[in-house]
């Protein structure tokens, strides 16, 4: 209850320049705006360079300061972002963008293709720098022939590469982004406060007039406490928010409830390079363990989607659907697994989990009690989000971990995680036949013959148990009644630029 009351407490200083109802307004253009949405996020930013962070919540609040050459609507189909057009060859190699005229980026820079080339000059290496990514290893040669053409060539045709081009375009040679982001986007950065919150302001200046936001300031408070962040709803202290399954039914009759899938897998990830683990009958043995239904009900509340690929069916055609029930519930399957692999009596294990994702220590729970009925001991390990980022993400020193990965528009940039060579493939899972797959599918125009090879990477990532697939746990956010606005994506985005303030 006291950090309940520091929490409340604070927020309530924070926001002591706001009327009573949270929402100043102001006159503009004899228009009555409101002035101010607030809402949270569950982690500190990993960085506020968007070239550098990974992390889901720092990419869902900058999507609406940065933006690529393209976007992508609510769908994820692809759509015209500072390209306002793109033509590629026959051969799929040459991608040609025509870019916007009269664009500002927030220190008002006038934007060309002089940012574009400075952009993916870093991205790609040809700086004469570290590449920022290996995703663009695949891009041959560059070329802006005028102020407001730019041509990417491709050393091999790439069905992927235009989902890739939604990457951040920044201004050429600013080198500030990690103290203060600069883009182009429908809201510009004011401050970030560590530990307490994001304040983002509307861009006057923005070139797509039906993409205007309609509120001006946007605060972002870090909170991670369920029931505080449900205070703060209840008091008007925030204005929306995602909260769980259970306090939705709580608030739903005072509250707009907004609920989906929201194309992430929650992954109970086994480091296959360690001693124990790197036996795939150990880590099918772990998978016929375990009840994800308990994880559904007990921490989701029933609102999430039993997955057994690392893909949600939100992927739609790419989803192997086959692949229902693969591991069934069956204790003497699992017993008989760790026998064969010399654990008669199973063995003892650890599982990282990021503190800040209760629904992730709450997953964690439920599974050591039931490795337990195998004589798998599981201690849970709560870690800082900045070390599980350090520890876990990048330098894969861990034995087991809980998180949620968050879908991508292509399935080339969830299933090439898994891939060898990959610099971040925590899983450390490896397979000859996947990987070639991988390599393949990348150059594959076919689309069925694409989705075919995508369809038999799931069975291989399955089949060898690379990990335990539980759910895509469903987003759910409750916003006051007079908000309107909110939509939901295919990736982690949270578009504040739709927001409006019924009057």
């Amino acid at each position: 209850m006291k950090k309940l009351l520091i929490v409340v407490c604070l927020f309530a200083l924070a926001i002591s320049s706001l009327t009573a109802t949270g929402v100043k307004e102001v006159k503009s253009n004899e228009v009555t705006v409101p002035s101010v949405v607030r809402t949270n996020i569950g982690s500190e930013p990993d960085s506020l360079d968007p070239w550098k962070s990974a992390a889901t919540d720092t990419e869902a609040i900058f999507h609406n300061v940065f933006e690529g050459l393209m976007l992508y609507d609510t769908n994820g189909k692809m759509i015209p972002g500072l390209a306002e057009s793109v033509v590629i060859s026959p051969d799929g190699l040459t991608y040609t963008f025509k870019l916007r005229k009269n664009v500002l980026f927030h220190n008002d820079k006038p934007f060309s293709s002089a940012d574009v080339l400075y952009t993916y000059n870093n991205l790609t290496g040809m700086s004469g720098e570290k590449a920022v990514s290996s995703k663009f290893a695949l891009i041959k040669n560059i070329n802006a022939p005028d102020a407001y053409t730019f041509v990417i060539t491709l050393l091999e045709p790439s069905a992927a590469f235009l989902s890739l081009t939604s990457i951040s375009i920044v201004p050429e040679g600013y080198i500030n982004q990690a103290e203060h982001p600069v883009g182009t986007g429908p809201y510009r950065f004011v401050e970030y406060t560590p530990g307490q919150r994001i304040v983002l302001e509307r861009n006057d200046a923005y070139y797509d007039t039906n993409r205007m936001p309609k509120v001006k300031r946007a605060e972002i408070y870090i909170m991670t406490d369920e029931s505080a962040i449900v205070s703060a709803l209840q008091s008007g202290q925030l204005d929306f928010a995602s909260i769980t399954a259970e306090d939705a039914k709580q608030l739903s009759s005072d509250y707009t409830i907004y609920n989906s899938p929201q194309n992430m897998v929650q992954i109970f990830a086994l480091n296959n390079e360690d001693p124990i683990f790197s036996d795939v009958r150990v880590r099918q043995a772990v998978n016929y363990a375990l009840n994800k239904q308990d994880v559904i009900d007990g921490v989701f509340g029933g609102y999430a989607t039993k997955l057994d690929s690392n893909f949600s069916p939100v992927m739609g055609m790419y989803y192997n659907d086959t692949l229902s029930g693969y591991y069934k519930h069956d204790l003497a399957k699992a017993k008989q697994l760790l026998v064969e692999a010399g654990y008669p009596n199973g063995f003892k294990m650890t599982i990282t989990v990021p503190s800040n994702y209760q629904s992730h220590i709450d997953t964690a729970q439920i599974f050591a009690q039931q490795l337990a009925a195998i004589g798998i001991k599981a201690t849970i390990q709560p870690v800082e989000w900045a070390t599980w980022l350090d520890q876990v993400y990048a330098k894969a020193q861990y034995q087991s971990t809980i998180i949620g990965l968050t879908g991508k528009l292509d399935p080339d940039s969830v299933l090439g995680r898994y891939t060898t060579t990959y610099p971040r493939n925590f899983f450390k899972f490896s397979n000859a036949r996947f990987d070639e797959l991988i390599a393949k599918a990348k150059v594959e125009t076919n689309d069925a013959s694409r989705i075919s090879m995508y369809k038999e990477c799931q069975k291989i990532l399955t089949e060898n148990a690379a990990a335990v697939y539980v759910c895509d746990p469903n987003l759910t956010v409750a916003a006051r009644k007079d908000l309107k606005g909110y939509v939901f994506y295919p990736v982690g985005f949270m578009d504040l630029s739709k927001l409006y303030f019924e009057e």
